[in-house]
């Protein structure tokens, strides 16, 4: 059983979330909020599997409670509502820890099945969406040389070769399938590598490595190869 904390200023729409989620056998919520300050004070009181996260809210918006959420080291994991699959909320959302994104007005299995993945500590966003977002953002990045700061940072020396490789791999939006095809790999043993690798890069789920990939410039939009 799954429990969700639903976030949403707009008190219809935190009612329909919650009709939603009520008709589901697989969720239960947890509480409700109207904003990010009562977010952060119901995730640590809650602790919800999950946090349905607007971020458009007056006070504290759901960029800054994401951010505090995530960095108290607890057990929810915050899969972020948006109105627009790509804009700059959702880039500060990945910096802010986000396990992933749905749009507002998606379907309603869409969103349960976005609940269960991010509870399972996966990423909700589909990889071409995961890239072409990613893409939008590394916009927002100063541009530096490929793998500018990655031999330095502890965590990528951490890594085998194979783990490396991987890594790249996910920043490049990858499938498990294709990284499976083009390293000559079977999809089992990809699925244990990425399993390694966000372990040791500290990442909570693919979309956290996929942002440090970027940060080092491990990975940039549209690689030749």
């Amino acid at each position: 059983m799954t429990t969700v904390l639903i976030v949403d200023d707009q008190p219809l729409q935190r009612f329909g979330f919650r009709m939603l989620l009520e008709s589901s056998p697989e969720t239960v919520v947890a509480g409700e909020a109207a904003h990010g300050g009562e977010a952060v004070r119901q995730a640590a009181e809650l602790r919800p599997d999950v946090i349905l996260m607007d971020v458009r809210m007056p006070g504290m918006d759901g960029i800054e409670a994401t951010r505090r959420i995530v960095a108290s080291g607890g057990r929810s994991r915050v899969l972020v509502l948006t109105t627009f699959d790509v804009d700059e909320y959702a880039h500060a959302a990945l910096r802010a820890g986000a396990s992933g994104f749905l749009l507002k007005d998606a379907h309603p299995e869409e969103l349960l099945a976005g609940i269960r993945a991010v509870a399972a500590g996966d990423a909700v966003i589909a990889p071409a969406l995961t890239r072409r977002l990613l893409d939008a953002y590394a916009h927002h990045l100063p541009q530096a040389a490929p793998g500018a700061g990655a031999e330095g940072d502890p965590r990528v020396r951490s890594l085998t070769e194979r783990e490396h490789e991987v890594l790249v791999a996910i920043g490049r939006g990858w499938t498990n399938g294709e990284i499976a095809e083009r390293l000559v790999l079977s999809e089992s043993t990809v699925k244990t590598y990425v399993g390694r690798v966000l372990a040791k890069v500290g990442a909570r789920d693919r979309v956290q490595a996929v942002i440090f990939a970027y940060d080092l410039g491990l990975a940039r939009p549209n690689p030749s190869d």
